[in-house]
C-alpha cells in the first residue's frame, strides 16, 4: 500500500494532509472554493492551474495546495497533477504552468523546500513544474527579417528582449538542484504567440496588420462570413472541423470529443463564460471554430479548426478579428495565441502556424519551459531514461 489512508477521492493515497513546517512558509492542502478563491483574488494565474482543470485531465489524480505564512494566510497556490508509476508505489507529480507564487522572492527556497517535503510525503519520485514566466521575445518583424535571412531557427535569432525576472529564476532554480526537462519533453508550449494591446484601440490594432490579414478580414465581411457565439450542443461539430483540420495539415492532438466536452462542462461550471466556443458560418454553413478561454485578466486562443471548402472566404482570419475585438474590450493587456513552433524555415510544416500568426504583428515569447526536481534520485534516472527511448 502507497500510504496508510487516501488522502481524498482526486488524489493519490496519502498520510492525513500534511502542513511541512518551514521559518517562513508552510505547503497544506487547499479545498478547491480555498483554491479558486486564492486564485481568483490574484487574477494573474492561467487556467491550467484552476482547479477544474484536475476535471479535464481524466487519468490524472490531484490535490490542490496552498502555500501559508505565519499569520495562516494563504499567499501562493498549485494545482498537483499526479500519476502513478507502474510497478513501484512512487508517484509523478506535475504543475502545469505552477506554482501561483511570488516568483519576484529573492530565495525561492521559502517556497520550493516546502513543496518536494510535501511530494516526499506523498511518496512522489519526480516533480515537474512549469513556472509561468517569459524568457525571451522576438517581435514580429524580427523574425520576419531573420526568415529572409535564412536562419531556420529562432535559437539563432538574437531576442529583442530577455527577461530578467525569467532568466534571473531560471539561474535559482539551476543552483537548487532543478533541471530543465529537455527539448521536446515540456507538455506545454515552451513558445507562444501573443498580440500586446499597449493602450491602442481595437482599430490600431487591426492597422498594425500585415496586408494579407487586413485583406482577409475584408473578404471576409464583404462574403458575409457571420460570427456568433456556439454552446455545448455545437461541440460535434467543432470536432468533425477539427478532424478535418488535422487530417489536412497532418497533425494530430491526439483528443477525441469527449476531452473537449468535459472541458467545456468542467470549466464553465467554475466560471461562466470561461471556455467560449465561437462559430464561423456562411450562407448557413459552418466554416470555422475557435476556442477561447478565460481566467482572471489573462485569455488564450486555445483551439482552431476550419472545413476543407470556404476557405476563401477566410472564416479563421474573420474569427480571429473577433476574438481580439471581444477580448480588447474587456480591458486585457495581451491576448495570447497559445502554441508556435520556434522553427523558422518556410520549407517545414511547423512553420505554418507561426507563420499565419506573425500576421497580427505580436511577438512570439520563449517561456521558461518545464523544470524537475528529483525527489527520489534512482527512479528519476531511470524515468528520464524512459523518456529518452521512448
Amino acid at each position: 500500500m502507497l500510504l496508510t489512508a487516501p488522502t481524498s477521492p482526486n488524489a493519490p493515497a496519502a498520510a492525513p494532509p500534511i502542513a511541512v513546517p518551514h521559518p517562513a512558509l508552510r505547503v497544506a492542502r487547499l479545498t478547491p472554493e480555498e483554491h479558486l478563491a486564492h486564485l481568483d483574488g490574484r487574477g494573474d494565474a492561467g487556467f491550467l492551474q484552476y482547479p477544474s482543470w484536475a476535471v479535464v485531465k481524466e487519468g490524472w489524480r490531484s490535490e490542490g495546495l496552498g502555500w501559508f505564512d505565519a499569520n495562516g494566510t494563504v499567499v501562493g497556490a498549485a494545482l498537483v497533477l499526479y500519476r502513478k508509476a507502474p510497478k513501484v508505489p512512487y508517484w509523478f507529480a506535475y504543475l502545469p504552468e505552477g506554482p501561483v507564487i511570488d516568483w519576484t522572492d529573492p530565495n525561492p527556497r521559502r517556497w520550493l523546500d516546502p513543496l518536494i517535503e510535501h511530494m516526499r510525503a506523498r511518496h512522489v519520485f519526480t516533480v515537474r513544474m512549469g513556472p509561468p514566466l517569459a524568457h525571451r521575445r522576438w517581435r514580429a518583424q524580427t523574425v520576419k527579417d531573420a526568415v529572409r535571412q535564412g536562419l531556420k531557427h529562432l535559437d539563432r535569432v538574437t531576442p529583442d528582449e530577455i527577461d530578467p525576472l525569467g532568466a534571473t529564476v531560471a539561474l535559482r532554480l539551476g543552483d537548487l538542484g532543478w533541471r530543465t526537462s529537455g527539448d521536446g519533453a515540456d507538455a506545454q508550449p515552451r513558445y507562444t504567440f501573443e498580440v500586446p494591446f499597449e493602450g491602442r484601440s481595437a482599430n490600431e490594432v487591426r492597422a498594425g496588420f500585415n496586408t494579407e490579414w487586413k485583406r482577409a478580414i475584408a473578404k471576409a465581411g464583404k462574403s458575409g462570413v457571420d460570427i456568433a457565439l456556439g454552446d455545448y450542443e455545437d461541440l460535434p461539430a467543432f470536432f468533425e472541423l477539427l478532424q478535418a483540420t488535422e487530417r489536412r495539415n497532418g497533425f494530430r492532438l491526439g483528443r477525441e470529443l469527449p476531452y473537449y466536452q468535459r472541458q467545456y462542462r468542467a470549466l464553465n461550471a467554475e466560471s461562466r463564460g470561461r471556455m467560449r466556443l465561437y462559430l464561423a458560418r456562411s450562407e448557413g454553413r459552418l466554416l470555422a471554430a475557435h476556442t477561447l478561454i478565460s481566467a482572471g485578466s489573462r485569455v488564450w486562443y486555445q483551439t482552431g479548426a476550419s472545413t476543407d471548402h470556404g476557405r476563401g472566404v477566410r472564416p479563421s482570419h474573420a474569427l480571429q478579428w473577433r476574438l481580439i475585438q471581444d477580448v480588447h474590450e474587456r480591458g486585457i493587456a495581451v491576448y495570447d495565441m497559445r502554441g508556435v513552433s520556434p522553427v523558422i524555415d518556410p520549407d517545414d510544416r511547423l512553420f505554418g502556424v507561426l507563420r499565419w500568426k506573425l500576421g497580427t504583428n505580436g511577438r512570439v515569447v520563449e517561456n521558461l519551459g518545464e523544470w524537475e526536481f528529483p525527489v527520489v534520485p534512482a527512479l528519476h534516472k531511470a524515468f528520464r531514461t524512459y523518456l529518452s527511448i521512448r
